[in-house]
């Protein structure tokens, strides 16, 4: 349930209506909506009758709240949710870009990326330093030493950095190097993971379970949103399926239905969902034709050699290309790509890849 509060409403109104919702075992959650005051339930407990409510002073209207996602619900939140890391802005209508390689391998190969990506403008750089593998025997990245080498990304770019983060243990050191949090597809319903980030002040990506459902998607979400963190993006990077031609399906569908039931920014990840780097580019646009805020994208300057995910890396140059389509799509759309001034040169000479 949601009280809309009238917009005369006082904190001593608020606080009243506050404390009644702790006595019924809940945790209230007090944001601002437009003009409004939007105090919504928080925790389990039976269903609470609207009349306990109605009569308080400052209640205007009570929604029932139908979706078990309370705080992710565009009901709690009509509008869309802004999130701010260093120079780049995601949700506010323009496409946010990050892009990177899957592993950080080394130094060279990290920075090598980096200064690429840097000079098309991108201000986001995406880099695993701890790598979640199916097969035990497979590179699991470099764990703090490669927190260090995106650190030093950071000092030398000025890029904001994305990495994912693998328990609850972690989540302190991994977010004094980055700037946004990545929860992984097999991590989607670690929960206390979720509330583990949930419970810090850095921006959250959180990437679908590979056979999760939009709702169990949405209440992962809840999970950090409930713990305090209001900076959570929800990143659509291909369900399974059993048709191996691609790694994944890219849910296209779900772009638009979230925008629709949340006011989280959407993210789209074509490199994971497709496999093939060839898929990538056809599939990112799509993702923007349906809505998504961002995209996120594995580029290797040598994927032939990348210690993981080279089938599906972007070499820099066929980023430029990208980068220079998105910015004709997303003009096409009334919209614009959130690049930095040197990288809205080269898309405006419309470079080419190889």
């Amino acid at each position: 349930m949601i009280l809309v509060l009238k917009a005369a409403a006082t904190a001593r109104e608020v606080a009243a209506i506050s404390d009644r919702i702790r006595a019924l075992g809940f945790a209230p959650a007090v944001t601002s909506a437009a003009d409004r005051v939007v105090v919504s339930f928080v925790g389990e407990g039976p269903a609470v009758e609207p009349d306990l409510f109605s009569a308080l002073p400052g209640v205007d209207k009570i929604l029932p709240l139908t979706p078990a996602y309370r705080l992710a619900s565009r009901a709690a939140h009509p509008t869309d949710t802004v999130i701010r890391v260093g120079s780049a802005t995601i949700g506010d209508g323009s496409l946010a870009f990050m892009a990177g390689p899957c592993s950080v391998e080394n130094r060279t190969q990290t920075l090598e990326v980096a200064d690429a990506l840097a000079g098309l403008g991108v201000k986001i750089l995406r880099g695993g330093a701890f790598k979640p593998r199916t097969s035990p025997y497979s590179f699991q990245g470099l764990h703090e030493s490669g927190l260090e080498i995106l650190t030093e990304v950071r000092e030398r770019t000025g890029m904001a950095i994305i990495t994912e983060v693998l328990a609850p243990a972690d989540v302190p050191l991994v977010a004094a190097h980055a700037d946004i949090l990545q929860i992984g597809t097999r991590n989607m319903q670690n929960y206390a993971l979720l509330a583990a980030v949930g419970e810090q002040a850095r921006p959250v990506l959180l990437k679908r379970g590979m056979s999760a459902t939009i709702e169990e998607w949405l209440l992962a979400a809840e999970y950090i949103l409930s713990h305090g963190n209001p900076n959570v993006m929800l990143c659509e990077r291909g369900i399974r399926s059993f048709d191996k031609a691609t790694r994944g399906v890219f849910d296209v569908s779900a772009i638009p239905l979230l925008k629709r039931l949340t006011h989280l920014p959407v993210i789209g990840d074509p490199s994971h969902a497709t496999g093939h780097w060839e898929l990538v580019a056809p599939v990112a646009k799509a993702a923007v034709a349906a809505g998504a805020d961002g995209l996120i994208i594995e580029v290797h300057a040598h994927p032939d050699q990348a210690l993981s995910d080279g089938a599906q890396s972007l070499r820099p140059a066929r980023v430029a290309t990208l980068l220079t389509d998105l910015r004709r799509l997303t003009a096409a759309l009334d919209r614009s790509l959130d690049l930095a001034e040197c990288g809205l040169r080269i898309a405006d000479r419309g470079i080419r890849a190889a």
